[in-house]
């Protein structure tokens, strides 16, 4: 089993390299030549996904690529380090609670709702664009794995 990892700061211009880098670990471990922009597209989202994350929440640790080849198949799994949704035990938008916004009430929006919308949005992408996607959220962050198959390598006589 073959792997790469990438890590990278959380800034916009490093998502283009991930996708540069993904799309040729991919073609170098076998992913079928038709499948190479679906990578690049779902590696693009979910790295766009996990920099704003990170920008918003933020972070400065770095974002997370990881790129697998098995025997049958290539796997990605991008990562980010912020902790899911009462991953500390508090409940989003309650007063009182750690994570709750300032002067945020319960008849108020939470300055953050639109960002809840991308992130929504960027999945549903990604999951149009994988037929094998998990996404995991848990206290030490999220990630985002992707699998595809590899294209059978035809032995001639």
């Amino acid at each position: 089993m073959a792997t790469v990892e990438l890590r990278f700061s959380a800034q916009p211009e490093h998502v283009r390299t991930a996708r540069l880098v993904a799309a040729a670990v991919a073609r170098r471990a076998g992913v079928d030549e038709a499948v190479l922009d679906e990578v690049r597209l779902a590696v693009g989202e979910a790295c766009s996904r996990a920099v704003g994350l990170h920008r918003s929440h933020g972070i400065t640790a770095p974002v997370t690529v990881v790129l697998i080849e098995d025997e049958k198949s290539f796997s990605i799994e991008v990562g980010d380090e912020v902790p899911g949704p009462g991953a500390d035990g508090s409940v989003p938008g309650v007063p009182g609670r750690r994570d709750a916004a300032p002067g945020v009430g319960p008849d108020e929006p939470e300055p953050d709702a639109d960002g809840d919308g991308e992130d929504e949005m960027g999945l549903a992408v990604i999951s149009g664009l994988v037929d094998d996607v998990e996404v995991r959220s848990g206290a030490d962050g999220g990630v985002i794995r992707m699998s595809w198959p590899k294209t059978p390598v035809t032995v001639l006589p």
